[in-house]
């Protein structure tokens, strides 16, 4: 998500996609959106691991299908090294599987290539503002999916203890305001950043500001994640969704 003092410059973007006219098209197409710029393109999973080092972007656009290095182990490895990125998968096919799978590795949402120019560039304006680009209804039966693989996952000690983890996160109920804590709460809700205001009362911004905060303090880079991991933690339950 890009912050309040970020938003000022461009939020700088990384397009990977082994299509050389379709990366082309999307570089025309955000090159002309005010407060994107497309910093960098490769062609496979491993050039835009490259890149991320090098770049450091707010947000990647990241085909399924690339050679070398596919966009789901070439998100896996930047969410490792840059968990604050955010990655929005790209793909020709509507296939729930493949979309559960990109948000298994970290990806902040998914958007179809044949989707229409205002829904691609209103997916990573919602990222980017810390809102979610999909359906809540969607997110909400990806996220318990996720959740009951994890806790399998945890009940056959397939995974490490959670402080081996994240030993680095600090505990939210130190870190998090109430106010904060309620944004949380709402936001695994399916509450928009908008809807989120008119609840508490409150400006956008301010959400806007919160809902930072909270990513920053969970070290991730979208909703998804951050309801995700607020659920392992234990500060969240099912019931919230």
């Amino acid at each position: 998500m890009v912050d309040e003092d970020q938003s000022r410059s461009p939020a700088r973007i990384i397009l990977a996609d082994d299509h050389s006219l379709y990366r082309a098209g999307l570089r025309q197409l955000l090159s002309a959106q005010p407060g994107l710029e497309v910093v960098a393109e490769a062609a496979d999973g491993q050039g835009a691991l490259e890149l991320c080092r090098r770049w450091q972007p707010n947000l990647i656009l990241m085909d399924v299908m690339m050679p070398t290095m596919n966009g789901i182990e070439a998100t896996r490895a930047i969410k490792r090294e840059l968990p604050t990125t955010i990655v929005l998968m790209l793909s020709a096919f509507e296939n729930p599987e493949y979309m559960l799978e990109a948000l298994r590795a970290g990806a902040s949402g998914y958007v179809l290539k044949n989707s229409s120019a205002q829904e691609i560039t209103q997916a990573i304006r919602q990222v980017l503002e810390g809102d979610s680009p999909l359906d809540h209804g969607v997110a909400v039966r990806l996220l318990r999916r996720l959740i009951e693989e994890d806790e399998r996952s945890a009940s056959g000690g397939e995974r490490p203890a959670k402080d081996e983890v994240r030993p680095d996160l600090p505990v939210l109920s130190e870190t998090l305001s109430q106010r904060e804590i309620e944004i949380l709460r709402l936001m695994a809700k399916g509450q928009s950043n908008q809807q989120i205001a008119r609840s508490l009362w409150v400006s956008v911004s301010t959400v806007k500001r919160n809902v930072h905060h909270i990513f920053t303090a969970l070290g991730v880079s979208d909703r998804i994640q951050a309801i995700r991991l607020a659920i392992e933690l234990g500060f969240l339950n099912n019931s919230d969704l």
